[in-house]
């Protein structure tokens, strides 16, 4: 009988992805896997890929999380600058920042990781319930829209950047 260690050493090497082919497939693996995850509050795997050989400099970065928090069904969130296409999987320049939405009594937080960037290279724009944060510095470009569980006002946000950490604190 197998104990509850060997199990944790195995389920953890299930999660291990190699090259862009297992990448997707192994993604896909994990939406399947998600259901199993209910009694743990969640789990976040990432990754670098250096593609010199293709254009000096270039880095695919992949990576997903699994938010099994408050008892829910899993919610999967892949973030990195590797994207699935009809055409097989695609590097971009931009990158899509790891998110967070919690949806508070009073206020909308979104905690937001863009590492290699200052303040002063944020945008954030807020449409109702459309928030787009992006960034453009000289090493790193970010990008992602989200949609937000309520309508909200633009007025009401303030925001905060501490060591690539973005946090958006949006009352309601």
């Amino acid at each position: 009988m197998e104990n509850d260690k060997n199990k944790g050493k195995r389920d953890e090497a299930d999660f291990e992805i190699f090259g862009l082919g297992g990448l997707f497939k192994g993604i896909e693996k994990l939406v399947d896997l998600a259901g199993k995850l209910e009694e743990k509050a969640g789990i976040s795997k990432e990754g670098e890929i250096n593609f010199d050989h293709i254009k000096k400099g270039m880095k695919g970065v992949y990576g997903f999380t699994i938010n099994t928090a408050g008892g829910g069904t899993p919610k999967v969130e892949t973030f990195g600058n590797i994207k699935k296409t009809p055409e097989g999987p695609k590097v971009d320049e931009e990158r899509e920042p790891i998110t967070d939405i919690f949806d508070e009594e009073n206020e909308i937080v979104v905690i937001a990781e863009m590492p290699g960037i200052e303040e002063n290279d944020l945008i954030i724009d807020l449409k109702e319930d459309i928030l787009e944060i992006s960034a453009i510095s000289k090493s790193r470009t970010y990008r992602k829209e989200l949609l937000l569980p309520v309508k909200v006002i633009k007025e009401n946000l303030n925001h905060k950047f501490i060591n690539g950490i973005l946090e958006i604190n949006i009352k309601k």
